[in-house]
């Protein structure tokens, strides 16, 4: 009896031995004053940030909810509002008239890359690249990922740089970096 008893014992701490980084990586992160949780979606989250309102408006008018709220993964880098409110007046109001649909497309494609790269992977490939890295986002265009002391930034093609502001919020198909700044193909 013990032997048996023994051997689920076992096998439990085995498996949780070898499940810690994963157990913490799902940890639920605030953001937005609501709790992102890591089995919800990229979209499903999203909605409940008071910090993201215009992001999820810009998607919806975009038609990217399906896409995101798709197995992925993804790797998003989340412009807060405040972030949309930088823009020149009038910009998010222009860019979600449905006439400009393929430019909102690609702008907010512009924050998206494929795979789940949390802050650990994205300053492994710093490191690699000698200090920055280049991402290829979901529109085809680069976007180049560096460290400013203790913090990430991304720095875009018109040379604008955003400061990752809340990282490794986890999500079921990805992973969402929170970011100060609107970034330009």
């Amino acid at each position: 009896m013990k032997r048996i008893f023994l051997i689920p014992v076992m096998a439990l701490a085995f498996l949780a031995g070898n499940n810690v980084t994963t157990f913490a990586q799902m940890k639920t992160v605030m953001v937005g004053g609501a709790a992102m949780y890591p089995t919800k979606n990229i979209v499903e989250n999203a909605v409940n940030s008071k910090d993201h309102t215009t992001l999820v408006a810009a998607v919806k008018a975009a038609g990217l909810v399906e896409t995101l709220e798709g197995a992925g993964p993804f790797t998003v880098f989340a412009p807060t509002n405040e972030a949309f409110n930088k823009l020149p007046a009038g910009t998010v109001d222009n860019l979600v008239k449905p006439e400009n649909k393929a430019t909102l497309t690609s702008i907010l494609t512009y924050h998206v890359v494929s795979g789940k790269l949390d802050s650990k992977a994205l300053m492994a490939q710093i490191k690699a690249g000698g200090g920055s890295a280049m991402l290829t986002t979901v529109n085809g265009e680069q976007l180049t990922i560096m460290m400013k002391g203790k913090y990430l930034e991304i720095k875009d093609a018109k040379g604008g740089v955003a400061r990752v502001t809340i990282k490794d919020v986890y999500q079921s198909n990805g992973v969402i970096h929170v970011i100060n700044k609107v970034l330009m193909p």
